[in-house]
C-alpha cells in the first residue's frame, strides 16, 4: 500500500483492468500445470458435488450434522472454483488480466469462503457437543427450525461482513494495476491504493479476529465438554461414539488450520521463492475442498453407504 505522501499520484479511472502476477513460469511450463490443476479440480468437483447430491436427495440425511456437511461442501466448491478456474486459464493461455468487477467478485468469494468455513466448523462442533453431552435433549435443541436459522446465520453474517469490507474497498482510489498475488483479495487490491487505509485494515482484521477466535473458542469448549463427558461416564460405547462422530470434524478443522498456518509461515520466511509462497497461498483453496469429501466417506458411515448406493444405482440402474 502506498504511503500517505503519495496522494499526489493520479488515481486510476474506470474501467480498470488488473494484471494478476500469478506464477512466474514459461508457456511450456504452463501446460503440464494446467493438466495437474484440471485433475485436482475435477476430483474436487466430483467429490463435493457427490456429497451435496447425496445429502440433498436423501431425506434420511436431512439431519443437522449432514446439513452442515452439505453447507461445507458448497463452501468448498465456491472457494476452489473461485481460485482454480482463473488460475487454470492463466496456465492454459498465459493471460493474467482481469477486469475490476471480476477482481472484486473474486475477492468477495475468497473472503466468503474463509469466513464461512470457520463459522460452519464451529456450528458442527456445537452440534457434536449437544449430540454427545445432551443426547436426550438433542432433538429438542437441534430442531429443524433452529437448523435453518443456523444455516441462514452462517451465510448472512459472512456475506454482510464481506460486503461491508468490499464497499469500503471500492471507494478507495487506486494508483496501480499489478496485483502481486496469485488471486485477487481485499489486501492484494488495497496494496495498490493511493492513500493509507487504516479504517479498512482495522475492520478486516477485527472481523477476521472475531470470527476465527469465536470459532476456536466454540470448538475448544465443545470438545472439552465431550472429553469430560467421556471421562465421567467411563463407558466404552461413549468413547467409541465420540471418536466416530468427532474424528471427521476434527480432521477437517485441523487440515483447514494447518493450510492457513502454512501460508502465514511461508510469507514470513524470506528465503522461500515467490512461486513456493504462491503455491502455499492456494493450499487453503485446494487441500480442504479436495480432501474433505474423502474424509466424509471414510469417517461417516451413513454418508459412505449412501455414496456407494448412489454410484451403484448410477452405474447399473435397474
Amino acid at each position: 500500500m502506498a504511503e500517505t505522501e503519495n496522494v499526489s499520484y493520479v488515481p486510476l479511472k474506470q474501467p480498470i483492468v488488473f494484471t494478476v502476477e500469478g506464477f512466474i513460469i514459461t508457456r511450456q511450463q504452463g501446460y503440464p500445470l494446467f493438466v495437474a490443476s484440471l485433475i485436482v479440480y475435477a476430483v474436487m468437483l466430483l467429490g463435493n458435488i457427490t456429497v451435496v447430491t447425496v445429502i440433498a436427495t436423501d431425506a434420511k440425511l436431512h439431519k443437522p450434522m449432514y446439513v452442515m456437511v452439505c453447507n461445507l461442501a458448497v463452501c468448498d466448491l465456491l472457494g476452489c472454483t473461485t481460485v482454480m478456474t482463473p488460475l487454470m486459464s492463466h496456465f492454459a493461455t498465459g493471460n493474467n488480466t482481469t477486469a475490476y468487477a471480476a477482481a472484486i467478485f473474486q475477492a468477495f468469494c475468497v473472503h466468503t469462503y474463509g469466513l464461512a468455513v470457520a463459522i460452519i466448523l464451529a456450528v458442527m462442533a456445537y452440534d457434536r457437543y449437544v449430540a454427545i453431552c445432551q443426547p436426550l435433549y438433542y432433538h429438542t435443541i437441534m430442531t429443524n427450525r433452529r437448523l435453518v436459522s443456523l444455516c441462514f446465520l452462517v451465510w448472512f453474517i459472512t456475506v454482510c461482513l464481506v460486503v461491508i469490507l468490499l464497499i469500503l474497498n471500492v471507494q478507495t482510489p487506486l494508483c496501480g494495476t499489478l496485483i502481486t498475488h496469485v488471486y485477487c483479495s481485499n489486501g492484494a487490491i488495497l496494496r495498490l491504493a493511493c492513500i493509507a487505509t487504516p479504517i479498512i485494515n482495522i475492520y478486516e482484521m477485527s472481523s477476521l479476529w472475531i470470527i476465527r477466535t469465536g470459532g476456536i473458542l466454540v470448538i475448544a469448549f465443545s470438545y472439552l465438554k465431550i472429553l469430560k463427558a467421556c471421562i465421567i461416564k467411563q463407558e466404552k460405547n461413549c468413547r467409541s461414539k465420540a471418536i466416530q462422530t468427532c474424528a471427521s470434524h476434527l480432521t477437517i478443522y485441523i487440515l483447514f488450520e494447518v493450510s492457513i498456518l502454512t501460508i502465514v509461515m511461508t510469507y514470513r520466511l524470506q528465503e522461500i521463492s515467490p512461486n513456493a509462497k504462491k503455491v502455499c497461498a492456494i493450499l487453503t483453496f485446494i487441500m480442504p475442498p479436495t480432501v474433505n469429501p474423502i474424509i466424509y466417506g471414510i469417517a461417516m458411515k451413513d454418508i459412505r453407504k449412501k455414496i456407494v448406493k448412489f454410484f451403484k444405482s448410477t452405474v447399473s440402474p435397474k
